[in-house]
């Protein structure tokens, strides 16, 4: 997880050729039932996966372990990787219906300080004190309100996974801050090494979501 000059290709690649080799050793309609998702077979024994993530929908061809975008661009390593992690990790587990915060997941302590420097205080300094632009950008996102914190939104990521942005307004006594939490259920989903690859793609699209022209 360390942040280098390595380019993403260089950090993830092994990890990918890893998970695309595990995921061949796996039944699919197994993978399938447990991730939530689709799976059409062929004849050959060979098929795809169809794997939700937020608002669109990727391939993933098994036994190969590809993974395609809607258009059938090749999605940035990291996605790939969180897609096939998905399908690996998957235990059927249903939502647990309550929150949890990133350090309680099982390693995440360890993890902790880079999390939150990453997700949590960037969350934070671009909406701080922009309420209605960070209400905007998780509307814009399918974002569902929740009643808590100064403004707060969940976020579907995966069939399975779901993921919340809670925001406090800051003061003249204390600074603004965000948290992204999981449901608790989060970890039957994704390695918790990954949950800090989620979250900083929630970060980036939320500070990166753009309203229509």
């Amino acid at each position: 997880m360390e942040h280098s000059g390595r380019t993403p290709e260089q950090r993830y690649g092994p990890a990918l050729e890893k998970a695309q080799h595990d995921l061949r050793g796996r039944n699919p309609l197994v993978v399938a039932n447990w991730a939530g998702v689709q799976f059409e077979a062929g004849a050959d024994g060979r098929g795809s996966f169809f794997v939700r993530f937020w608002d669109a929908t990727y391939t993933v061809r098994f036994p190969e372990g590809t993974v395609l975008g809607e258009a059938g661009e090749v999605p940035p390593i990291s996605l790939r990787l969180l897609i096939l992690h998905y399908l690996l990790t998957a235990v059927g587990a249903p939502l647990a219906n309550r929150w949890a915060a990133f350090r309680d997941f099982p390693g995440g302590l360890g993890y902790n300080a880079a999390f939150d420097g990453r997700v949590n205080k960037r969350l934070a300094a671009v909406f701080g004190q922009r309420l209605a632009e960070f209400t905007e950008a998780s509307r814009l996102l399918g974002g569902v309100p929740l009643d808590v914190g100064d403004a707060a939104f969940a976020f579907d990521v995966f069939p399975r996974l779901r993921v919340a942005v809670v925001l406090y307004r800051g003061d003249d006594e204390f600074p603004a801050s965000a948290n992204l939490i999981f449901d608790a259920a989060a970890d039957s989903y994704l390695p918790t090494e990954d949950l800090v690859v989620l979250g900083e793609t929630v970060a980036g699209r939320l500070t990166g979501a753009k309203p229509p022209a």
